[in-house]
């Protein structure tokens, strides 16, 4: 018999790292956008700064609360569908075996085998089979809304820190192609890295967050310069 061995696995990051990538990218992309926008109008570099900070803290709210009552709608569905095979496991059990026998039928084992499979798993842990193997439900994938609140207000500012720091080192006449050129940077390095985390592409990564980040930076340039502000 051939030994266990443990396996690394990325999936268990998927809940915090979706919040986290769409955070920082979003922090980033917004924040620069914005700072451009208002340095394209002609605005002095403290009303630059201003804005962007005030970009920040409402950015960060709104991404905090976004992601929790988006996941925490996820998570009622999650208790909803539970609640329900619980009820169903309580009143009628032999259907529900049935149902897991051809659940395991339909995934290539043979009626006998599936029905042994069935009521071994049934057995050990039949809420949990059914969650899993009915509703797709597992604790490495579960809905937590909180982690993802606080994973994608963390990143937004993290991502938000980038232009920002633009505007204040920048010199006062070149804050939006300063903030432009920092923001590019950063979104080749963030989108490289959430790539490599996930396991995916990293050039592909970087180039497609680069791509819309620059794209957004130029629509609000492009807006910000039909406004002409003094001061």
């Amino acid at each position: 018999m051939r030994r266990w061995h443990a396996e690394h696995h990325r999936a268990d990051r998927v809940g915090w790292l979706r919040a986290a990538v769409l955070g920082a990218n979003d922090g980033i992309v917004s924040i620069a956008g914005l700072v451009v926008g208002v340095a394209a109008s002609g605005a002095g570099p403290g009303t630059v700064l201003t804005s962007g900070i005030a970009g920040v803290v409402a950015g960060a709210m709104s991404m905090a609360a976004g992601e929790y009552v988006s996941v925490q709608s996820q998570a009622d569905t999650e208790r909803a569908d539970i609640a329900k095979e619980t009820r169903e496991l309580a009143e009628d059990a032999d259907s529900e075996l049935a149902e897991l026998t051809h659940i395991y039928v339909k995934r290539g084992l043979s009626e006998a085998l599936a029905h042994d499979v069935a009521i071994q798993l049934t057995a050990h842990d039949a809420l949990g089979s059914h969650a899993r193997d009915e509703l797709g439900i597992t604790e490495t994938l579960r809905a937590r809304p909180l982690q993802a609140a606080l994973a994608s207000a963390a990143a937004f500012v993290a991502g938000a820190v980038l232009p920002i720091g633009a505007v204040v080192l920048a010199p006062a006449a070149h804050v939006a192609p300063v903030a432009m050129g920092t923001t590019l940077v950063s979104l080749l390095g963030s989108g490289a890295l959430a790539a490599w985390t996930g396991g995916a592409p990293v050039t592909r990564g970087a180039v497609r967050v680069a791509f819309w980040g620059a794209l957004a930076m130029g629509a609000a340039a492009l807006v910000g310069s039909q406004f002409h502000v003094q001061g």
